[in-house]
């Protein structure tokens, strides 16, 4: 508990308990400052540490960490696990910092566009390379707020079979992931990567393609993002420890600690896929 000195003597416990009771009310009762629109950074140069970080948009279940492990096996790129960056929130907590915070003109979305900032720059530095991917599956349901806080980044589409990711994601759980509910759970998921499709530029590659042709595929990802191609980076498991894939953060499944690309699922008939499913499979050429 917190002490303090008043003349020689301590101040008594019950007198530091109400100083910390008033001082958390204060807190709690500060008006939050406005959250404000998503702005562009004013000065990328000032603004933004790193200027063209590349974005994994894919659903849940798509083969987006055997993607980024691959990439992350090239000596210039760096893919670590999911970073949940747009998970990571700034509370100013006084009205003095309220206060400082529009004087520099900043609001929390802007704040948190530098601490996102920060956290990839940091990850990017330590590694040494000079290209970082972010391959958070969730990033597609706030795409437009990160292309806009980071106008020079760029998009990686990863596609698959839409009943093959809905089958995946209901067998990591089968007891509470009911195919009922898996169809529509990854169903929103697909639609906000079609839309981001449809909206911005990138590079689109179907994991059935990746996984029969790690060769040809890595090749076209390493055109996009202006590098030479490395052959050992298709073999990513002598690069990475497979204590390292975990849940909550990317696949943790015996498939992808194994270290090597391994051919995906046969795709299913036709007649097998449910209706609900049928339109997107049509749109992504299924």
């Amino acid at each position: 508990m917190l002490r303090r000195i008043h003349g020689d003597k301590r101040w008594p416990d019950r007198v530091n308990a109400r100083l910390e009771r008033a001082f958390a009310v204060r807190v709690v009762r500060a008006r939050p400052l406005e959250r404000g629109p998503v702005r562009a950074p004013r000065d990328q140069k000032i603004d933004r540490l790193v200027r063209e970080p590349v974005f994994i948009c894919s659903s849940v279940r798509s083969g987006s960490t055997l993607l980024r492990s691959i990439l992350d096996s090239h000596s210039q790129i760096h893919a670590p696990h999911e970073t949940h960056v747009r998970r990571l929130q700034v509370v100013p907590a006084t009205g003095a910092a309220r206060q400082a915070m529009t004087a520099l003109d900043l609001n929390v979305r802007d704040l948190e566009h530098l601490l996102w900032d920060r956290v990839l720059h940091r990850e990017l530095a330590r590694s040494g390379k000079r290209i970082v991917v972010e391959k958070t599956p969730s990033n597609v349901f706030v795409l437009d707020r990160l292309m806009t806080a980071w106008p020079g980044a760029r998009l990686v589409f990863l596609v698959r079979h839409p009943f093959c990711i809905a089958r995946s994601w209901h067998e990591g759980d089968p007891e509470r992931r009911p195919m009922s509910y898996a169809i529509p759970y990854t169903l929103n998921f697909m639609r906000h990567v079609e839309r981001a499709r449809q909206r911005y530029e990138g590079l689109t590659v179907r994991y059935e393609d990746l996984t029969v042709d790690a060769g040809g595929q890595t090749r076209r990802l390493c055109d996009f993002l202006g590098v030479p191609w490395e052959a050992g980076m298709v073999e990513y498991g002598r690069h990475h420890d497979p204590d390292t894939f975990v849940s909550g953060i990317g696949d943790w499944s015996d498939k992808i600690r194994s270290g090597t690309v391994q051919q995906g699922r046969p795709l299913p008939p036709p007649d097998e896929v449910p209706e609900e499913l049928r339109e997107m499979c049509r749109t992504w050429g299924y």
